[in-house]
């Protein structure tokens, strides 16, 4: 069974940095395309960041966190990273890992309605002082 467990929020302060962790099992990790998505309070999901670019996809940034945030995969460890610098309260969400056998499409695909197989459980990501 395909299991992602996403890990890492908790409380920063504005400007601060967080690095989120997911570790997936149960799939080929490269053989996939892997994304963070967030939920604000009474907002629609967002895809955060999406990568594809391991099988010749593209790797995709929101607006909103482009420059400030990047996404890494270790292959070794069957985990996703979401390392987020210069955190801002408007970041304040619940964040999911998702992955989608269908890595040959791009990034921006997979974050903006193109939809992902399989999600995780989120981890709460506070910015407040």
């Amino acid at each position: 069974d395909v299991q992602l467990q996403a890990s890492g929020g908790g409380l920063v302060h504005p400007g601060g940095s967080l690095r989120l962790s997911c570790a997936a099992s149960g799939f080929t990790f490269d053989d996939y395309a892997i994304g963070w998505f967030r939920q604000a309070p009474g907002k629609e999901r967002e895809g955060v960041s999406c990568d594809s670019s391991i099988n010749g996809g593209s790797t995709y940034y929101a607006d909103s966190v482009k420059g400030r945030f990047t996404i890494s995969r270790d292959s070794a460890e069957n985990t996703v990273y979401l390392q987020m610098n210069g955190l801002k309260p408007e970041d304040t969400a619940v964040y999911y890992c998702a992955t989608d056998k269908r890595s040959y499409y791009s990034g921006s695909f997979h974050c903006i309605g193109g939809g992902m197989d399989y999600w995780g459980k989120g981890t709460q990501v506070t910015v407040s002082s």
